[in-house]
């Protein structure tokens, strides 16, 4: 999932790069603030996912809460840490493209306005540690939800449906900021959203408890 996240956020500056310079400046703000906070969903929507369903997969098999606790954490950081680094090497690729198309369209123009031109490009080039910072913040925000939810229920039954509950109502609102940046029919996406979540968490459920079931009998 992280790399099809990677592919999305790529593909979503992509499409504002080449846009950039076919709308209105308020509108372009506008546009790329909109683009900054659609990757953040993905990015959020992600951590959600990836760490509710590490964490569904240990309850199959253990019901200690500690057992939990840990793997979403360590689901948390290495999450973060891999769309950081993954964020970070895209863009950074990205960076040195437009920086050598800039260098491209400065020698085929001339010398006349050089600076200034180089100048006003450079200021709507991504930040690639920015990149990296608010991709690792957005995973962070929605893998810590299902791991707040299950830290405090000491029943292992109860545990389960909680998180389940924390992590579907938590993609619902995802899937509704998704669909109002898209402008895309809001059932749509939050069915989407929804039936994507769950299905990773019942797919990672079952074979963990059929794959744990196996080893027991062995």
């Amino acid at each position: 999932m992280d790399a099809q996240n990677h592919v999305q956020l790529t593909v979503i500056k992509e499409n504002d790069n080449q846009n950039r310079n076919q709308i209105p400046e308020e509108e372009s703000d506008y546009f790329q603030r909109a683009q900054w906070l659609r990757a953040a969903t993905l990015g959020a929507t992600d951590g959600l996912v990836t760490t509710a369903s590490l964490m569904m997969g240990v309850g199959a098999v253990k019901k200690d809460v500690d057992a939990m606790i840990l793997i979403g954490f360590a689901a948390l950081f290495a999450g973060a840490c891999s769309m950081a680094i993954g964020e970070f090497v895209s863009v950074y690729s990205q960076l040195d493209i437009e920086l050598a198309q800039i260098k491209r369209e400065t020698k085929t123009r001339g010398q006349n306005h050089e600076q200034q031109e180089q100048e006003d490009k450079k200021e709507g080039l991504p930040n690639p540690f920015l990149a990296a910072v608010a991709s690792a913040v957005a995973f962070s925000l929605g893998g810590i939800i299902p791991i707040l939810a299950a830290g405090f229920i000491s029943n292992h039954k109860v545990r389960m449906g909680v998180v389940v509950a924390a992590v579907s109502l938590a993609l619902f609102v995802f899937g509704g900021v998704g669909a109002v940046l898209g402008k895309s029919p809001a059932v749509r996406s939050c069915a989407r959203v929804l039936i994507g979540g769950w299905m990773a968490m019942g797919i990672t459920f079952g074979l963990t408890k059929l794959i744990g079931s196996a080893g027991m009998e062995m």
